[in-house]
């Protein structure tokens, strides 16, 4: 039975594709991409002839109408995604639409965005004694979010944060996040279109974060990380440590650290 293939293209560099999502797109008699986030030259993996759709202009219906016809052609379909699907990826309502059409369907995950920036600075959000949560989110726009998960209320937690969707409006975003408890000496980063061979990269703390991401002309495309897995404290793990044991290793007492 034909199917139709989510597969998350990664946050940027063409070689971030998973094996499985190349494989599939190279596969693929149809590609259905998100223009106006998706790199373009992952395009160049797909096959002679194969059909390229660039969603950018099209509406839900549109997106499934494509799907529903190239199916019922028995042609092979992938909706190439921007980073991983799973985070704002909007293929919920893509799933159900096919659901109605008895429309078979596989998710490949990707490389979120939000991985793609950690690397490309060469941090960990979860640094032993330092932070061991990552909240990732957005903030309120024409697409609300619920009271419960304001920045303010989710800044309380003190904890590594990495905001989405939202540098347009980074001076708001430091105010909500100043209220919530952050310290103006809490470090920040914002990172535009990571691992991209454009990507731009702002360091700082909260309280000159928003001029410098003005300064850098930032206005889009862009995650802002927040917290003090940025900073310079740090404690090294215990899995390493060889006075530690473990399952896989008895620990030596009074080893040299």
């Amino acid at each position: 039975m034909t199917i139709v293939s989510f597969v998350g293209a990664g946050p940027g560099d063409k070689d971030l594709i998973t094996l499985k999502g190349y494989r599939r797109l190279a596969e693929a008699d149809v590609i259905i991409y998100a223009g106006s986030l998706v790199n373009p030259e992952l395009l160049d993996y797909c096959k002679e002839g194969a059909e390229k759709d660039d969603s950018a202009s099209m509406t839900l219906e549109d997106i499934i109408s494509k799907m529903q016809e190239a199916v019922a052609a028995d042609k092979t379909v992938v909706r190439l995604q921007t980073g991983d699907f799973s985070i704002y990826g909007s293929i919920r309502e893509q799933i159900e639409e096919l659901k109605k059409l008895d429309i078979g369907y596989e998710c490949i995950p990707g490389v979120s965005s939000f991985l793609g920036a950690a690397s490309s600075m060469g941090v960990e959000y979860t640094v032993p004694e330092v932070s061991q949560s990552v909240i990732i989110t957005r903030m309120a726009g024409r697409t609300p979010v619920p009271d419960s998960e304001s920045l303010e209320k989710l800044a309380s937690h003190h904890t590594s944060m990495v905001i989405f969707l939202s540098v347009q409006g980074v001076g708001k975003v430091v105010r909500e996040l100043l209220a919530g408890g952050y310290k103006e000496t809490t470090p920040a980063a914002v990172i535009y279109k990571a691992t991209w061979p454009d990507e731009k990269m702002v360091k700082g703390t909260l309280a000159d974060i928003a001029m410098k991401v003005k300064e850098a002309g930032i206005r889009r495309t862009a995650l802002i990380m927040v917290g003090d897995f940025l900073g310079d404290e740090y404690s090294y793990s215990k899995l390493y440590d060889a006075t530690f044991t473990h399952t896989y290793r008895k620990g030596i007492k009074n080893a040299k650290k």
